[in-house]
């Protein structure tokens, strides 16, 4: 069997954070956890996780302002944003998908639509890594910088 693909949920609502992870770890995924934005970027440049889920709205900052820094990091700017919100004005789907997130998945959403929807989203990019021959984005980076 293979290695566990890990996901960064960035949730700044315990119970909601806490239902996330629960789900995907139930489903076989390795979870990262991040309370605000900020913390998200940290969390992302060091693990460099599978999939990202950013909350539009956390504190320091927000999901928008997190995935444009990590879009234009070199490390992490591969690795696939998926958008979690309440609000789902058509303006705010389009402001995330033009940032460069894969998906912008509205609350409430049952568990099993989020880990059918990231496991489509992971299988995608391995695909899609396999037909440009391009390395995993879970290759370690040299740390002796």
């Amino acid at each position: 069997m293979s290695e566990a693909k890990t996901v960064l949920v960035a949730e700044d609502e315990p119970d909601i954070r806490a239902l996330i992870t629960f789900s995907l770890e139930y489903a076989g995924y390795r979870v990262l956890e991040a309370l605000n934005g900020e913390d998200a970027v940290k969390v992302a440049r060091e693990e460099l996780p599978d999939l990202i889920l950013l909350d539009v709205r956390m504190p320091k900052l927000n999901g928008y302002q997190a995935c444009a820094v990590l879009k234009s990091d070199d490390w992490t700017k591969e690795i696939p944003v998926v958008f979690l919100s309440a609000r789902g004005q058509e303006a705010e789907i389009r402001q995330g998908l033009e940032l460069g997130a894969e998906e912008y998945i509205l609350k409430p959403f049952a568990p099993d639509e989020l880990y059918r929807r990231v496991g489509g989203i992971l299988e995608r990019m391995e695909r899609r890594q396999r037909d440009q021959g391009h390395p995993s984005t879970t290759q370690t980076r040299d740390m002796d910088c």
